[in-house]
């Protein structure tokens, strides 16, 4: 495995592989060549990081599900270089997700659609939609230019951790996570730490009006004031269920983003255990911080690190006052959530 920074050369050698900087022109049309040939590629965007594959390459996406240990019936998100690719992968775009696509790509926020013969089986799960995004990260899109230059027309990219488990935002933690089952030919970009931190907005557009799948940065607010159409009552913008019949989509399983840790939510900490709060919180006496976000933004940004720093630390529980409100701060519960589940 080799992993490329934004501006080094090769820092480090793992023994599953490299581990690459310098994300040139050159090193990323060596990374994109690699895809075309169907090595893995595990790539930063805003969100999180993914792993991705030649979306059009049966074999090494079945790499993906290998090395996740992810279920074969769960879809994969298709990642694109612009919305000009849309009619590529989809049929019956509806105009309000053109106009999604307009406002909010590259963005955190993947769009539904009833699958063209170009998005098979294989990467949608066996559904009749394929998922698309184009991500909002310098080295993604510089990626996702270089492969379609030689010919490629998308990269699949779940994130890039096992099956259920936390979803990485660096570099690093894809290492750690994954350093035992990728090859020596695959490949890590760094692109430093996720602006985001939690999973893109996922919308069905394959109805007549546009129904949220999985919470993220793109809020019903932001969805309704875009297409002036009502996010579809299926969903509750008040309740913390999501829930849904029909679609199946990432991260939408109850147990979910988990941590070794058992994560407890909105409880008093015992001593000894893990903290994650907004920094106007107190830490109770005996109690070891995690992470002390100043905004809802900063919690979703800092959320899966700490988490991820807890099982360093070998800490058996983790204590999270989740934020309150709309917007952001309902995809940060939604995660939550499924991560006290466990895995």
């Amino acid at each position: 495995m080799v992993i490329f920074s934004q501006k080094g050369a090769i820092i480090a050698h793992m023994s599953s592989g490299e581990f690459v900087s310098q994300c040139t022109a050159d090193s990323l049309a060596r990374v994109a060549q690699l895809l075309k040939d169907g090595g893995l590629v595990a790539l930063p965007t805003e969100t999180v990081y993914g792993l991705g594959a030649d979306a059009t390459n049966s074999s090494a996406v079945a790499r993906i599900y290998k090395v996740k240990g992810r279920p074969a019936d769960h879809p994969l998100i298709v990642h694109i270089y612009s919305m000009q690719s849309l009619g590529d992968w989809a049929d019956e775009i509806p105009s309000y997700a053109i106009s999604l696509a307009r406002d909010f790509w590259p963005g955190p926020m993947t769009l539904v659609l009833k699958r063209s013969i170009l998005a098979e089986d294989f990467v949608t799960g066996g559904q009749p939609t394929v998922g698309l995004r184009v991500p909002d990260h310098a080295v993604a899109l510089a990626l996702l230019s270089a492969f379609e230059k030689i010919g490629g027309q998308g990269i699949a990219a779940p994130s890039a951790n096992r099956f259920g488990h936390v979803s990485p935002t660096t570099a690093q933690a894809v290492q750690e996570e994954l350093g035992d089952y990728l090859s020596d030919t695959d490949l890590v970009l760094d692109g430093g730490p996720s602006l985001v931190g939690v999973e893109s907005t996922i919308i069905d557009c394959t109805g007549e009006l546009p129904r949220i799948l999985r919470p993220g940065a793109i809020t019903f607010e932001m969805i309704e004031e875009v297409t002036e159409l009502k996010v579809s009552k299926s969903l509750d913008k008040n309740s913390d269920d999501f829930k849904q019949e029909g679609i199946r989509v990432s991260g939408s399983l109850e147990n979910h983003y988990a941590p070794k840790a058992k994560v407890f939510l909105d409880q008093q900490p015992v001593d000894g255990s893990g903290f994650i709060a907004l920094e106007s919180i107190n830490t109770p006496d005996g109690v070891i911080r995690l992470a002390a976000p100043e905004s809802v933004q900063e919690f979703a940004r800092v959320l899966y690190s700490a988490l991820r720093e807890g099982d360093h630390q070998g800490l058996s529980s983790i204590y999270i006052d989740q934020p309150s409100g709309d917007g952001l701060a309902i995809a940060i519960r939604d995660r939550l959530s499924r991560s006290a589940k466990g895995r």
